[in-house]
């Protein structure tokens, strides 16, 4: 087996990598940015190499300087992760220059499926079905335009050497797909230096299916089930299942016949994803194929009992695989969601920041976080802005949806923004739980915007029950301490709960294992063994299990239970009819300048001091996370200042245009 591998990634898949390393006793080597020198996967590793500067470009993106790491370290195979150079075929021919094993197909399969143009053809010619479509290159918006009008609207415009939705766009007119072909190819030149786009019809109401291969380099390939990766937004995968709740046997048998075909075609080994888009009756056709590990290879993991990583290194060093077609079974099933650092109540514009604490659901058989960041960890804006994998596996999808509640609302986060609140909001999602699912799943189910789970009955009687608990204890245990200036003093039984401009009224009284009130009337029994200070509370109200995060803010309380994050405050009566005299705060006006909703960097400024706008322009262009993202006139106006220019890093908030009154 091999000594050494070196781990051309960065963040949570390089730390993946590197515990499966240490289980197989192999020594690993950490490349880095200067982003990245305090990072986990750096610390993890039994080496570490500075590879340049924070941006991907000048870092993770240089194969020269991947290749001298590989030289200097003495690596013996190098494991591309996914992203960045995984899928580069320039890159696979440098580590093999380099005197090392690519941990992955063969150059020529990289080379071949790595063009999205090129796949399409081989898929074809292997009688694998495709998706009607215009595979040669395009010259420019005119001729895009053109094309797009013969294959008819909906269309995709997708980069040839994309993944991950990076350079991928859904337009639906001549104005679209003008705008769309430019703002893919750019996307496209700056996440994979290839700035080559192609079109192919949008199948309306699609699902999103893949099939995991893999192959040994004797001549086995096996397919090991389905992956339903449906829930997306941007086109980015946010959660991900094996099975799928759409196929039957006959159908999951017919797409990884098709995915076979398709590797053996390009004489395929390793690991790979055949990804296919499905309509609602089983009909399916071939995306693309991934010639690296998925992100989202630990639900396969979960229902197969394979380690991926383990075989893909095993198939590296020339060893076949030690099992059939036939010794793939399903068991259970496995659910996978991606905590992103990002806000989903404003677009999912990507948040960046200091990890404040970082508290996560206890690993176990059935549950497993994938990160690449600890308490006091830096998302940087300059690479993808996921925070963790959190994985769960129930003995059939109801059992993993309820699992991936319960974990969800264990799991911690502040520093920054994260969508754990809309995750949650989709595991309780009815349709979600019948499987009704496509890839437009979010933009229907919330088509003006994210702004919380529903907030129903359940959820508020449960927040308002554990709001009254903490705080009683609260003030329990500070009557505990000596030498206050009144004394001891007994707890109020009548409490005012306000929420969101709601008043409840309410009484409580601690008793042993919890609390018991009344609340609008009605009797509450809340049990927990919950102590101040404790970031989770962990209980029973009216007898249901209920985990609530809970966060002190002064004379409120910060809860989080269900999707739903709301603020309550707990007063005496007297405090209450204090507070009503209070003079409503008064909010900051805005109304006359474009503020940054994210932070970035200024790609353009596309207007100037003393231009007229109108409603709907493009005013300023902002590039985060390797995402461009058009900001717009609301109203027509005219410009009376540019506070930033193309270059400049911006923070969420910051000024960038200031109009005339």
């Amino acid at each position: 087996m091999f000594k050494k591998i070196l781990i051309a990634n960065r963040g949570e898949i390089a730390c993946r990598i590197i515990k499966t390393c240490k289980r197989m006793g192999i020594a690993t080597v950490a490349v880095y940015s200067d982003a990245d020198a305090g990072g986990l996967h750096v610390q993890m590793a039994d080496e570490a190499v500075n590879i340049g500067a924070s941006p991907p470009g000048e870092s993770y993106l240089r194969i020269d300087r991947i290749a001298e790491a590989i030289k200097a370290t003495g690596a013996q195979a190098v494991h591309p992760g996914f992203g960045f150079l995984s899928e580069n075929s320039k890159f696979v021919a440098a580590v093999e220059a380099a005197g090392a094993v690519f941990i992955g197909p063969p150059v020529a399969a990289v080379a071949a499926m790595g063009d999205k143009i090129e796949s399409k053809k081989l898929a074809e010619k292997a009688g694998v079905s495709i998706i009607p479509g215009f595979m040669g290159e395009i010259a420019d918006p005119d001729e895009a335009v053109r094309i797009a009008q013969g294959i008819g609207y909906p269309v995709m415009v997708k980069a040839a050497a994309g993944g991950g939705g990076k350079g991928m766009r859904v337009v639906r007119s001549d104005a679209e797909c003008r705008e769309g072909f430019r703002a893919a190819k750019a996307e496209a030149k700056s996440s994979f230096g290839d700035d080559r786009v192609f079109l192919e019809k949008f199948i309306e109401n699609p699902r999103h299916i893949e099939i995991q291969v893999l192959a040994d380099g004797h001549g086995t390939i096996l397919y090991l089930g389905e992956r339903e990766c449906s829930i997306q937004r941007r086109h980015q995968k946010v959660v991900e299942e094996a099975p799928s709740p759409l196929l039957d046997a006959a159908t999951r048998k017919a797409m990884g016949a098709q995915a076979v075909a398709l590797a053996r075609a390009v004489d395929y080994h390793s690991a790979g994803t055949v990804e296919f888009v499905s309509d609602q009756k089983k009909n399916f056709y071939f995306l693309e194929m991934n010639t690296r590990l998925q992100v989202e290879h630990p639900v396969t993991e979960f229902v197969t009992g394979l380690d991926i990583v383990e075989q893909m290194i095993r198939v590296a060093h020339g060893e076949k695989l030690a099992f059939g077609q036939d010794d793939i079974r399903l068991d259970g099933w496995a659910m996978e969601a991606r905590v992103y650092a990002e806000d989903p109540e404003r677009g999912f514009l990507p948040s960046i920041g200091r990890l404040a604490h970082y508290d996560v659901p206890e690993e176990g058989a059935h549950l497993r976080i994938d990160s690449g960041v600890a308490e006091g960890s830096e998302v940087s804006m300059f690479y993808d802005p996921m925070i963790a994998k959190l994985v769960v596996h129930g003995k059939d999808r109801p059992a993993a949806i309820a699992a991936m509640r319960r974990a969800l609302d264990r799991f911690h986060v502040r520093g920054v923004r994260h969508n754990i609140d809309f995750l949650n909001a989709i595991m309780r999602e009815p349709r979600f739980a019948e499987g009704a699912l496509t890839t437009a799943f979010v933009e229907e189910t919330w088509p003006d915007g994210f702004h919380g789970a529903a907030f129903d009955g359940v959820v508020r009687r449960a927040l308002m029950g554990v709001a009254l608990h903490v705080h009683l204890c609260v003030i329990a245990r500070d009557r505990t301490i000596s030498g206050t200036l009144d004394g001891p003093a007994g707890i109020a039984r009548n409490w005012v709960l306000r929420m969101d401009n709601m008043l409840v009224r309410a009484s409580a009284s601690l008793v042993e294992g919890g609390m018991d009130a009344d609340v609008e009337g009605s009797p509450l029994a809340v049990r927990a063994p919950w102590r101040p200070g404790k970031r989770i509370w962990e209980g029973t109200v009216d007898g249901e299990d209920t985990v609530v995060q809970v966060e002190r803010l002064g004379t409120r309380w910060r809860l989080a239970h269900g999707g739903v994050t709301t603020e309550l405050s707990v007063l005496t009566e007297r405090a209450e009819a204090m507070l009503e005299r209070m003079p409503p705060k008064q909010a900051q006006d805005s109304s006359g300048m474009l503020l940054s909703p994210m932070p970035g960097m200024i790609v353009d400024v596309l207007v100037a001091a003393g231009d007229s706008v109108e409603p709907g322009q493009a005013l300023v262009i902002v590039d985060a996370m390797k995402m461009e993202n058009v900001l717009r006139a609301e109203r027509a106006g005219v410009v009376a200042r540019a506070a930033v220019a193309k270059g400049d890093s911006v923070s969420v908030d910051q000024v960038l245009l200031e109009f005339e009154a």
